[in-house]
């Protein structure tokens, strides 16, 4: 069980545990976890620190992860995976490595899958340089595409609990339907009835979620910044995670992420009620990931969690309890909390 492997830190609602996703999986219990949401090192040409595999090896290498994924996910539970996309070596030509990542997985594995959704990140940088700022020949790459994978055709999900806001045209038409709206049949054939003009509370979102990847003054990076942490290179930001937390799991729920990083996904759940566990292979990814749920305090404080989380001898932090811990040792020694 997961309790004996190495569990770096825990939280109210979560766990965050240091090792191969690879072995770590094989010690979840089976149809235990109600979504899986991670986002994988990319098949990218040019190598990360985080540890990105070439393309004619990618595949393979996932499959391996789903195949355990499959086990430990529940009959109606989902699997979401976010992946950006790629070029083929000196071509400006794109590769088709996450669109084989969805055949293999649906095709052999027995995936379902539930829909495609794309992120649309406006904040890119114009990239790759060679094709787009120096050739001047493609457009920027903005969107990730997010394959939502399921075991059943009928995977937990509810739309009412991920409502946007409505447009100010259809305010005006909820507050004035007699004048903006009539029921009537389209000439795309849709047949709209005088339902249409009644508040749902708000406008079902599309498959296109545009969450500009932005962060710049969040606790996780002033943290970062106090113990000279550089951060996770390759953060996405919690509002995705959150989406498919609050869309595809209730409260109370099992959220996991096998490529947790900074954990923005461990946050985003724990913040929505729903336990989760982390699992990454890098200590100080995950040390630094610890910061998210660390309260703000002095910087004293948070330099001495750092150099725990970093301690190779150290495992089982419990971050609240020694927030308590560090604040009553304040307090005994007279220094103002």
């Amino acid at each position: 069980m997961l309790e004996s492997i190495r569990l770096l830190y825990s939280t109210r609602l979560g766990r965050a545990y240091l090792g191969d996703s690879l072995e770590l999986l094989d010690s979840v219990p089976t149809a235990s976890v109600n979504l899986v949401i991670t986002s994988p090192p990319f098949a990218l040409q040019r190598r990360k620190e985080y540890g990105n595999l070439p393309q004619h090896e990618y595949v393979d290498w996932l499959a391996l992860f789903a195949v355990k994924i499959w086990r430990v996910l529940a009959e109606d539970g989902s699997f979401v995976l976010d992946l950006g996309g790629a070029y083929e070596k000196g071509r400006p030509v794109r590769s088709l490595y996450n669109y084989r990542v969805l055949i293999r997985f649906c095709d052999d594995l027995g995936f379902n899958l539930a829909e495609e959704f794309f992120w649309f990140n406006p904040a890119r940088l114009p990239s790759p340089i060679e094709w787009v700022n120096k050739r001047k020949i493609r457009t920027k790459d903005a969107v990730n595409t997010v394959w939502w994978f399921s075991k059943s055709d009928y995977p937990k999900a509810r739309v009412d609990n991920v409502l946007v806001p409505y447009s100010d045209r259809m305010k005006r038409l909820l507050a004035d339907a007699g004048r903006y709206y009539s029921p009537k049949k389209r000439p795309s054939g849709h047949d709209i009835s005088t339902a249409f003009s009644r508040s749902n509370g708000g406008a079902i979102p599309p498959n296109l979620l545009e969450i500009p990847n932005t962060e710049s003054n969040s606790n996780y990076l002033r943290c970062c910044k106090l113990t000279g942490a550089k951060g996770h290179p390759a953060r996405f930001p919690t509002r995705l995670p959150e989406f498919f937390i609050r869309f595809l799991t209730d409260p109370g729920d099992t959220v996991l992420d096998i490529f947790a990083g900074s954990n923005a996904t461990g946050w985003a759940a724990e913040r929505n009620d729903r336990r989760w566990l982390a699992f990454e292979n890098e200590r100080r990814y995950l040390a630094e990931s610890a910061f998210r749920f660390a309260e703000p305090q002095d910087d004293g404080c948070i330099k001495s969690l750092y150099r725990l989380l970093m301690g190779h001898e150290t495992f089982g932090v419990h971050i609240e309890s020694t927030q308590r811990q560090m604040n009553l040792w304040k307090a005994e020694q007279g220094v103002e909390l």
